[in-house]
């Protein structure tokens, strides 16, 4: 058996204070780091509880980054945002609220420039399988159906 390295409370306290600082982190993440840490029920509260008090850790703050990165960066759909963020066990009301960090224009405009980006790459004569093939990636971003299809229907 290896020997594992054992860390006080104050030493992970201070690891998970890093780790929060480089960038925003969900209790999910952070419960996965201090069982990597080996930590006991009692240290794990004890750290969450301080991260939490001096604002290391804050879910609402995390999900905003999260479904502005996710969306500007990735151009990820809310569908697939709001999947992820329910994935990291975050709550329904700051699921929500991230999703309002999008902004509606925004969101079409960027909708519409994906789609018209692999429309041009899509190589099918058949317009119908064209068609599906745009639609089924839409779908994959993670973007509304209703929404996909007034586009797709606008460009084809």
């Amino acid at each position: 058996m290896k020997n594992q390295k054992t860390y006080t409370v104050d030493e992970a306290t201070k690891i998970l204070e890093n780790y929060c600082a480089y960038q925003e982190r969900c209790h999910k993440e952070i419960e996965s780091k201090l069982y990597d840490l080996k930590m006991i029920p009692e240290a794990k509260e004890k750290i969450i509880l301080h991260l939490l008090d001096h604002n290391f850790l804050n879910e609402e703050r995390f999900s905003k980054a999260f479904a502005r990165g996710k969306f500007y960066m990735k151009n990820w759909g809310k569908i697939k945002i709001k999947n992820e963020l329910k994935f990291r066990d975050i709550s329904s009301y700051n699921i929500n609220v991230a999703l309002k960090e999008i902004d509606e224009n925004d969101y079409v405009k960027t909708l519409q420039s994906i789609a018209e980006k692999k429309l041009a790459v899509i190589n099918e004569k058949n317009i119908y399988k064209k068609k599906q093939k745009l639609i089924t990636y839409l779908i994959s971003k993670g973007y509304e159906t209703d929404l996909i299809y007034k586009i797709t229907n606008n460009l084809l």
